[in-house]
């Protein structure tokens, strides 16, 4: 197993962008948006980089509400080169992400997926996650045309 490292970025972080493996996003950066989410101190991403190039990333917003006595963490998106899952990579950084939710004060943190991703569902079950019994749906709306 090669020798990663595991780290939250923060808004200095910019440059850790220019090297990424090609199959972690779902899809091309853009670099303004690197920027934007870097420098909002609700979004947050832990990384996995193996000889400088991200090979794993988590993202997650925390946000309050008002009917919430504190903030919760919301787990965006998790993804891993093809070439480097199966390394514990995801849990390693979904467990640095959670520890940052804790330093943040949130009290729960959440992710979806859908139900046949076996592997997700198999990472969220082994790091502690509670699956909601529950029959929820997600709706998407295009906001532009």
């Amino acid at each position: 197993m090669n020798d990663y490292e595991i780290r939250l970025l923060g808004s200095h972080d910019i440059d850790v962008f220019d090297h990424v493996a090609d199959d972690v996003f779902d899809h091309d950066l853009v670099p303004a948006a690197i920027g934007e989410f870097l420098h909002d101190p609700r979004h947050h991403v832990a990384v996995a980089l193996a000889d400088g190039m991200i090979v794993g990333f988590v993202s997650a917003v925390h946000y309050v509400h008002p009917d919430k006595v504190a903030p919760e963490l919301w787990i965006n998106e998790v993804g891993v080169a093809e070439g480097y899952r199966r390394h514990g990579l995801a849990r390693q950084m979904i467990n640095l992400m959670l520890d940052h939710g804790r330093k943040l004060g949130c009290h729960e943190a959440w992710v979806l997926t859908e139900r046949d991703n076996h592997a997700a569902m198999n990472l969220y079950v082994a790091i502690g996650g509670a699956e909601e019994h529950n029959d929820t749906v997600m709706f998407n709306f295009r906001l532009e045309d």
